[in-house]
């Protein structure tokens, strides 16, 4: 029961600082910070975790377990390659309207285990599903085929990655959910055959998912 309760317990803290962190960034948020949004006392907080890098490593694997979920989930209900990665794409903007453009520039920086674990999801999860994505989209013939596939989908994370560097994109100059849905388009036509961008329209059409609002 003990067990049972201090996993309940370590799931609220890591859902609460989860979203403290998405929204207002990773370095601005202290662990007195958290304990107070749970109405928690700082020692309960310690025992669940036992310090803020500790609990940004959890923060980070929850996150990367449910992204992995909803992709295998899009992957199996999708029926062809445009259908696929539109609701990848759709996955993308929920979680960017939740992230402050700070997050992950200050996991890298202040967090290295966290951020270790961001990469190895970034190469071999995200890679992985473009990849698999882009054969698709070629036996389907909605991508073009002379595309490698492998090539594409380490500049589709490559993309992903420089997007979140300040130095590139500055919030002062631009907005980073438009800045990211924008180069995915781009990264998208680039793939497309006149019959898959024929069916890619329909699905830009009758989504929100590139609109500036």
């Amino acid at each position: 029961m003990i067990n049972q309760i201090s996993h309940i317990m370590k799931a609220k803290v890591i859902s609460v600082a989860e979203d403290l962190f998405m929204r207002l960034g990773v370095r601005s948020i202290t662990m007195d910070e958290v304990a107070r949004t749970l109405s928690m006392s700082k020692k309960t907080l310690y025992q669940c975790f036992e310090n803020k890098d500790q609990l940004v490593s959890a923060t980070m694997i929850a996150h990367i377990e449910r992204e992995e979920d909803a992709f295998k989930r899009i992957h199996e209900a999708s029926g062809n390659a445009i259908e696929e990665i539109h609701g990848l794409a759709e996955i993308m903007r929920k979680n960017l309207g939740q992230l402050n453009p700070s997050t992950l520039f200050d996991i890298q920086r202040f967090h290295s285990h966290a951020w270790e674990t961001f990469l190895d999801f970034k190469d071999k999860c995200i890679q992985g599903h473009t990849a698999d994505n882009i054969v698709r989209g070629v036996n389907e013939g909605y991508y073009r085929p002379e595309i490698d596939a492998n090539i594409m989908a380490r500049l589709r994370v490559e993309q992903v990655s420089l997007m979140f560097k300040p130095s590139v994109f500055s919030s002062a100059d631009f907005d980073f959910k438009q800045v990211q849905l924008q180069v995915l388009d781009h990264f998208i036509h680039g793939l497309l055959t006149d019959k898959g961008r024929e069916l890619y329209e329909q699905f830009h059409q009758e989504s929100s998912l590139f609109s500036q609002k």
